[in-house]
């Protein structure tokens, strides 16, 4: 077994092999940017070294700086994690080169399997069924659009060299099909560094489900049974389980014994995930799955197959690369259970799953147990940047069955308390609770097909979320103001009752949410008291704030038990599966602030601009397309929200942008 191994990854990947490695006896290394200095994958390891700036094309792709980094440290290995260099062919050459071991397949298996149109001519070479489509190496645009016509739409564009939904397209018509390329092709050589793409017809209800398979190099493969990853959105996933529901055992072992050929085809060694689509319009089927492509790397979401197995695949791939034959044999391997892995991401679903970023200013997880596992790679103060995937967590839930790990999900992601970015966690329980998700109906069109269900329209906060607001407040000024008097207990001002004059004591508070101001009624009672007043009524609060931002309150009689982060004035109130955010607004400031910006469109997050597509004086119609904004290695696009005129450009392609950044001027006619 190695001695040290070097991390070429950041994260929770990162973390998640430390903590194998560190449980093996095996010391490791971490590599990390200017933006993670201070990371979590940095404080695990043993030893850090810094790569470069916080760019991945001067830090995490720089081959060169990771191999220096594992010959100065003594590394004997490297694990590339998932993304960056995990499938560069070039990368594992250099590794053997410089006399490391690189923990992956040969440099002939990645190669093999790398570009997705050579991966699927071997596969129909070897009899594996393939989706049709076109995988030739003219890329020009009128030859695409002539085979995408050929295939008949709708087709999927998709980068040959890459994964994670960048650089792909779903096209349902030939009058969208050049625009639609040319994002997939700048968006695949951002992300990979190669911008040729392949088609392939869409199926209108196909289910993604994967088959875990691994290797040694003495000549033993086995599958670990299948992973259904249906639900995805902007082509990612967002939800992951094993076993696939309603999968038959016939055609469960017809996808193992096809994936075990094809790993075998290609001399492979290590973990592989070889992928299907299987088309469900009349239910699975043995000879309704077709290969898709194979991941010559370990999975983000392998922690399912994990739990119902009971095995390890850090440790497997470690053991492998180090020369040891596969821990167990296929009859050897079992299902037990069934497990659910839910993506927290720092996103927004109401904003079509806008990435969000800002600092973790409260970050509380479920505890971990048997049944829950948590694989995070940030922490409360941590920072989610522009920089990187803003994946806060990986939740993942383990059961007897189906049913019982669904509910174990909704539970704990109620559990989930974070502040600071905007997250998809309420987004995920409407997805584990949904009537058609528990019964099975997948497909990779559910979030859209079930789209108004689960991102219902915003609704005002309730009373209670008023009243805790109001709670809260009332607390922190009575805590600040005990502090300033502590000296002089007997002081007027020692008190916070909202005495008046020949009146009872009340204070108004005005609570902005989003575009709305919310008026509440203090009024203080005996026995610290309160009745709040709001627009939809009235309750009698009281409570006490812990150190910790937990308020335990009692509201009308019921207890209740909500975080409280406040930064300046604003409030975010965190209960069970809900998150609000509120603005205190002091009618003495109300007019030194700026009126909201008119007749301007602003940047919704730091990035790049990668194209302007109007210029100056343009008439554009409303939902047109006037600039592409890069951030998190994906494109957005900015549209004109009415009829107007694009009155000034304020950014050319190519410039960097803040969040919020005014783009350009807009005049809406009339």
């Amino acid at each position: 077994m190695f001695r040290k191994i070097l991390i070429a990854n950041r994260g929770e990947i990162a973390c998640r092999v430390i903590r194998t490695a560190r449980r093996m006896g095996v010391a490791t290394v971490a590599v990390y940017s200017d933006a993670d200095a201070g990371a979590r994958h940095v404080a695990m390891a043993d030893e850090a070294v810094h790569i470069g700036p916080a760019a991945v094309r001067e830090s995490y792709l720089v081959a060169e700086k990771i191999i220096a980094a594992a010959k100065a440290t003594g590394a004997e290995a490297i694990h590339p994690g998932y993304g960056f260099l995990s499938e560069n062919a070039g990368f594992a050459r250099a590794c053997a080169g410089a006399g490391i071991v690189f923990i992956g397949p040969p440099v002939g298996a990645i190669e093999a399997m790398g570009l997705k149109g050579a991966a699927k001519a071997l596969m129909e070479k070897a009899g594996v069924p393939v989706v049709p489509g076109y995988h030739g190496d003219d890329q020009s645009p009128e030859l695409l659009a002539k085979e995408a016509e050929r295939i008949g739409y709708p087709v999927l564009i998709k980068a040959v060299a890459g994964g994670g939904g960048k650089g792909m397209r779903r096209v349902d018509a030939a009058k969208d099909f050049a625009a639609a390329l040319s994002g997939a092709q700048r968006e695949a050589a951002n992300a990979f560094g190669d911008e040729k793409v392949l088609l392939e017809k869409y199926l209108v209800k196909p289910r993604h489900i994967e088959i875990q398979v691994f290797a040694d190099n003495h000549g033993n493969a086995v599958h670990l049974f299948e992973r259904d990853c249906s639900v995805q959105r902007r082509h990612q996933k967002v939800l992951e389980e094993a076993p696939a529901p309603g999968m038959p055992a016939e055609m469960r072992k017809a996808m193992g014994d096809a994936a075990v050929a094809a790993a075998k085809a290609i001399g492979y060694a290590g973990a592989g995930t070889v992928e299907f689509i299987a088309d469900v319009s009349e239910g699975l089927k043995p000879d309704r799955f077709y290969f898709m492509e194979m991941n010559t790397r370990l999975q983000v979401e392998h922690p399912v197959t994990e739990m119902i197995t009971g095995q390890d695949l850090v440790e497997w791939q470690l053991r492998v690369a180090a020369g040891e034959t596969l821990p167990l044999a296929q009859d050897q391997l079992a299902i037990q259970g069934h497990a659910v892995e839910a993506r927290v991401y720092a996103e927004d679903p109401v904003k079509n799953f806008l990435p969000s970023v800002g600092t973790l200013h409260r970050l509380r997880a479920p505890d971990e147990n048997a049944y829950v596992r948590v694989d995070t790679g940030v922490r409360e103060g941590d920072a989610v940047t522009p920089f990187y995937d803003p994946m806060i967590a990986k939740l993942i839930v383990w059961d007897q069955d189906r049913k019982s790990a669904l509910r174990r999900l909704r539970q704990a992601l109620g559990e989930y308390q974070i502040a600071g970015v905007t997250t998809n966690t309420a987004f995920l329980m409407a997805l584990a609770g949904h009537p058609a998700f528990a019964e099975g109906d997948l497909d990779t069109g559910f979030i859209d097909r079930f789209r108004a269900d689960l991102i219902p329209q915003q609704e005002p906060a309730p009373p209670e979320v008023l009243a805790l607001a109001a709670l809260a407040v009332t607390l922190q000024r009575r805590a600040e103001v005990k502090a300033t008097t502590a000296g002089d207990p007997w002081s007027p001002w020692a008190e916070v009752n909202g005495w008046r004059l020949n009146d009872s004591g009340m204070d108004e508070l005005i609570f902005r949410e989003r575009d709305e101001d919310r008026h509440c009624r203090v009024e203080y009672l005996p026995d610290d008291e309160l009745r709040i007043i709001g627009p939809e009524g009235s309750l009698v609060a009281e409570g006490s704030m812990g150190s910790d931002g937990t308020l335990e309150a009692v509201l009308d009689g019921r207890r209740v038990k909500a975080g409280i982060v406040r930064l300046g004035d604003e409030l975010t109130i965190l209960l069970p599966g809900r998150t609000h955010r509120l603005t205190l607004v002091d009618p003495r400031r109300a007019g030194d602030t700026d009126e909201a910006a008119g007749g301007q469109l602003t940047a919704p997050m730091p990035g790049k601009v990668v194209q302007v597509l109007v210029s100056e004086g343009a008439k554009v119609e409303k939902g047109q397309a006037l600039m592409i904004i890069e951030a998190m290695k994906m494109e957005h696009t900015i549209t004109a929200p009415a009829r107007g005129v694009v009155a000034k450009l304020l950014f050319s392609a190519g410039d960097q942008v803040p969040e919020s950044a005014v783009l350009l001027g807009f005049e809406v006619e009339g």
